[in-house]
């Protein structure tokens, strides 16, 4: 029988070969971007990176909105109130940097709704349903907010995919898209 020490050594923790090779592993550099950070390639659904999401059935690629300053514009746009959510959509400038066929789309739950729990629940539900009635039913070119809302209970998926899909018809009428 092999006897290990109970603590590790602290200089062996300093150098701990499986953190080292993720740190490295983390900051290679992107194929598809200069030097200076910026892509030499606009955005198409074929170089999108892995943080985006690909409809299962249409196979079309959405965004997910990360920038505050998207956030920010996209509160200057349409509106339209659903029992549990708020949508916004706001059509990009011609002058954005992001392709303008794509479709974005970005998720705030307010720390007034409920606990981590509750409000990483109603994220999950969002992206979900984004996921399914964005590629079909979303504006091109246009980035689309779910900010939730408090409701008494636990709401329905279809009730609130039904909503969306009314909702985006709405704002589609509005934008004039």
């Amino acid at each position: 029988m092999v006897s290990v020490p109970a603590k590790p050594p602290l200089e062996a923790a300093k150098c701990w070969p499986p953190a080292a090779r993720v740190a490295a592993r983390s900051f290679l550099p992107e194929p598809n971007k200069s030097a200076d950070g910026a892509s030499g390639v606009p955005p198409t659904p074929d170089n999108i990176e892995s943080r985006d999401i690909r409809s299962r059935t249409t196979g079309t690629t959405i965004e997910v909105i990360r920038k505050r300053s998207d956030f920010l514009a996209a509160n200057r746009g349409k509106r339209f109130v659903a029992p549990g959510f708020v949508l916004l959509c706001h059509p990009r400038p011609e002058s954005h940097p992001v392709h303008p066929d794509l479709k974005r789309f970005g998720i705030t739950v307010t720390k007034k709704i409920g606990n981590a729990v509750t409000r990483n629940r109603m994220k999950r539900c969002f992206r979900a349903l984004m996921a399914e009635t964005l590629p079909e039913h979303g504006l091109a070119g246009a980035d689309h907010i779910m900010i939730g809302r408090k409701q008494a209970g636990e709401p329905q998926f279809a009730d609130m995919k039904s909503d969306l899909v009314k909702g985006l018809a709405h704002l589609a009428r509005k934008v004039g898209k």
